[in-house]
């Protein structure tokens, strides 16, 4: 049974760092794009940042860019999102998702959803 858990989540300033983790087990975690989204109150789920499965190409949400890395280890299933000078607006519940494709960054190519860490930034 596949199941991916997320990590990482919490409080901080704005300004700070949060590292986001999620591991996935019951898939054979090299043969699938990664990605991570999120929803925030009252919003729909929207693309962050997505890696292929070798981790030759990425791609990041334009709010996020230059602020947000994604990495993956494949010898530990596990996919990252590092998280720096995060503001309000990153405020929302972020999800890992995997996509049994080379590389993905639309919502509907992944089939495969964790439970969400929620990540709040005051000012």
């Amino acid at each position: 049974q596949v199941h991916m858990a997320e990590s990482g989540g919490g409080a901080v300033q704005a300004g700070g760092s949060l590292r986001l983790s999620c591991v996935a087990s019951g898939l054979t975690f090299s043969s699938y794009a990664m990605g991570w989204f999120r929803q925030a109150p009252g919003r729909e789920r929207e693309f962050v940042a997505a890696i292929s499965w070798s981790s030759g190409n990425t791609d990041l949400a334009a709010s996020v860019r230059g602020r947000f890395t994604i990495s993956r280890d494949n010898a530990k299933n596990t996919v990252y999102l590092q998280m720096n000078s995060l503001r309000p607006e990153d405020t929302a519940v972020y999800y890992c998702a995997a996509a049994r494709v080379s590389f993905a960054f639309n919502r509907r190519a992944f089939d495969t959803w964790g439970q969400g860490t929620q990540v709040t930034v005051s000012s």
